[in-house]
């Protein structure tokens, strides 16, 4: 069975969302009384003040694209597909969509607390576009997915948050929608219905266009071909899914250390106990047949992205092997070394380094760092050269393309400035097969099939 990520279809020419100039102005009074002198005086004297909530934004959504919505809490995010909904009115630019949509906006949205799950199943429905009889053959299915049990017949006021996500999501992937609209409803709820949605949405972006708001960067680059990051209503960067919350993590990490740290331009204790070597029993098997994975591991990329306050810098990345050889290629089930060498420009009071590993989506897959493979701080001197290695033993990956990223910082694990950061310090690619029913598969030390001859 393949783990290898579901791909959307290939998004076609045809133009499925347009948005031109958008913006929504709200009007924000001091004082209850200067609503009512407005209305009287009309436009003669202004009592409000002006918020844009979104302001300028324009893009085009192409039929069999997903798009992602990233940015921080009222950045306009939510505003933005309520205007594309048609749920809020524009102030300025205008948003056209082509396509029956369904859109899980704010929790709860298109429901009457006052109704019972049953019947806001048929309300909500018909606001989706479908009819009663259409509602009729397709209820059953609807509360079977939805899991709620005997509320079904109990008033919405009585359900917690994940049982209205849960009806709500139910809902939704029942109207046969050319175009879903997903906010941060699915922040909410189990981790078992979570999974549940998260398989519906793959399967929808083989065949449907999507805008899809969320705070997890991962589902953000697993789902979205492109992203767009708000921030303060207006469009920060629009383009890759992976590039744009690469930029939008910088932006985040710099911001919570003060404004610290630019873009790099230029690259630059205690010895670790390493573990019980874990070794797969089949490795040997595995490596004379077509399941070898071999991983071709490219240069490292001094002048890669990255940012920091850079009062040291990563000044090269490799790959070792026991015998402390730079490695080109790597087959999977080996032990390796991955090395960082460092220079620091100045004094530096406790340096922790540290990697993840990701894949062409930009999910991590793995990573960890130097903290607790030393007791207390580790200071460098400025000018001092030093070195963080990270043995393991490589596991086995789906084919695609992989990346490297490694940081550099000064603090703790709870509060720390980022140094250096280099996004994709290295890059390197899987081939061949794989066992693994995942995105990585860890060396099994034992695999048995038994039959059981008598009871205990």
């Amino acid at each position: 069975m393949s783990s290898e990520p579901a791909l959307s279809q290939q998004p076609s020419d045809e133009v499925v969302i347009e948005v031109r100039a958008l913006g929504k102005c709200y009007q924000l009074y001091d004082k209850p009384v200067h609503r009512m002198l407005q209305s009287l005086i009309g436009g003669r004297q202004r009592f409000y003040r002006e918020f844009w909530a979104l302001r300028g934004v324009d893009f085009e959504v192409r039929r069999g694209e997903t798009l992602g919505i990233i940015g921080r809490n009222g950045a306009g995010k939510s505003t933005l597909l309520q205007l594309i909904a048609s749920t809020l009115k524009p102030t300025e630019g205008s948003a056209a969509i082509h396509g029956r949509v369904a859109a899980l906006l704010e929790l709860g949205s298109g429901f009457n607390p006052d109704f019972t799950g049953r019947q806001n199943v048929y309300l909500n429905a018909s606001i989706l576009g479908l009819s009663r009889s259409e509602v009729d053959a397709r209820i059953d299915d609807i509360l079977a997915y939805a899991e709620i049990g005997e509320f079904v017949d109990q008033p919405v006021r009585n359900y917690s948050t994940g049982m209205v996500m849960r009806l709500a999501f139910a809902v939704v992937t029942h109207v046969d929608a050319d175009i879903l609209i997903i906010d941060e409803a699915l922040a909410v709820g189990d981790a078992f219905f979570m999974q549940k949605c998260m398989r519906y949405l793959r399967e929808f972006r083989k065949r449907g266009t999507m805008l899809f708001v969320s705070h997890d960067g991962g589902a953000v680059t697993s789902l979205c071909d492109r992203a767009i990051w708000l921030e303060h209503g207006r469009v920060q960067r629009i383009g890759d899914a992976r590039k744009v919350m690469e930029a939008y993590l910088e932006a985040s990490i710099v911001e919570r250390q003060g404004g610290a740290g630019g873009r790099s331009s230029r690259p630059p204790g205690h010895a670790y106990v390493a573990p019980v070597e874990q070794v797969d029993f089949r490795q040997e098997l595995m490596d004379r047949s077509t399941l070898r994975n071999d991983l071709k591991i490219f240069p490292f990329k001094p002048d890669a992205e990255g940012f920091g306050e850079c009062k040291a810098h990563i000044a090269h990345v490799a790959f070792r092997n026991e015998a402390d050889e730079v490695l080109a290629m790597v087959v999977a089930g080996e032990t390796v070394t991955l090395e960082v060498r460092l220079l620091a420009e100045n004094a530096i009071d406790n340096v922790i380094v540290g990697f993840y590993v990701k894949d062409r989506l930009g999910q991590l897959l793995f990573g960890d760092n130097t903290v607790l493979s030393h007791e207390g701080d580790f200071a460098v001197s400025g000018g001092q050269a030093f070195n963080a290695s990270f043995r393991f033993v490589m596991p086995r990956l789906v084919p695609g393309e992989y990346f490297i990223t490694v940081g550099l910082a000064e603090g703790t694990q709870e509060q720390y400035v980022i140094q250096h950061w280099l996004h994709e310090a290295l890059r390197f690619m899987a081939t061949g097969g794989t066992l693994s029913s995942g995105l990585i598969g860890i060396p099994m030390l034992d695999v048995r099939l038994e039959r059981i001859t008598h009871e205990p």
